[in-house]
């Protein structure tokens, strides 16, 4: 079967259960029509780029997939119907990456190349 990422993002005002509701009600639509979802991450509330439908900020989660596209289709076309789903998107992948998402991964000032060496003299 093929693997996908799905990341969709709920309205600001859900709560954090509510998200979990949703996921797990997608979840099992997947396992339904033959598939499975072999990550699940809540990546929180963020803030959004631009407004979407009077919202600021969105609660954002990924999915990682192993489904045929039926089962995502299905998927997709009822979050479509779902007031509570601001956006989402689907991509086919070739494989799953091994632990946590990149967005998961704190990466602290000191831990970036010249992190800690003092910055030069400015220039001006």
């Amino acid at each position: 079967m093929p693997l996908y990422e799905h990341i969709f993002l709920s309205r600001q005002d859900v709560s954090a259960q509510q998200v979990e509701d949703l996921t797990k009600t997608y979840t099992d639509l997947l396992v339904e029509n033959g598939g499975k979802v072999a990550n699940s991450e809540y990546w929180g509330v963020k803030s959004l780029s631009y407004r979407i439908n009077k919202n600021r900020k969105a609660h954002y989660t990924l999915l990682n997939i192993d489904a045929p596209a039926a089962a995502v289709a299905e998927m997709e076309r009822q979050m479509r119907i779902n007031e509570d789903v601001l956006r989402f998107m689907t991509i086919r992948v070739d494989e799953h990456e091994e632990g946590p998402s990149v967005m998961m991964q704190k990466r602290d000032r000191d831990d970036r190349p010249g992190g800690d060496r003092p910055r030069g003299p400015r220039r001006f």
